[in-house]
């Protein structure tokens, strides 16, 4: 499960589309670049067990589309 997700534009002009986002998972923490169309670029190489990296981005969608695209 994420904890603690954060997100921050990467750019000065907030609506240009690009966030760095941030979060815990399993008491580590995982940085990353979370693209418009939907791509992650993790900031480090991070080992995931068998179908978790795809749980994880499957989450970090939902919360992206929650906080950023439902909230304009």
């Amino acid at each position: 499960m994420i904890q603690h997700f954060q997100f921050q534009s990467l750019y000065k002009h907030e609506q240009l589309p690009g966030w760095n986002i941030s979060f815990y998972f399993n008491k580590e923490k995982m940085e990353g670049i979370y693209h418009p169309d939907g791509r992650i670029e993790w900031q480090q190489r991070y080992t995931f067990d068998e179908g978790v990296e795809e749980k994880i981005k499957g989450q970090i969608h939902e919360l992206m589309l929650y906080h950023v695209y439902d909230n304009r």
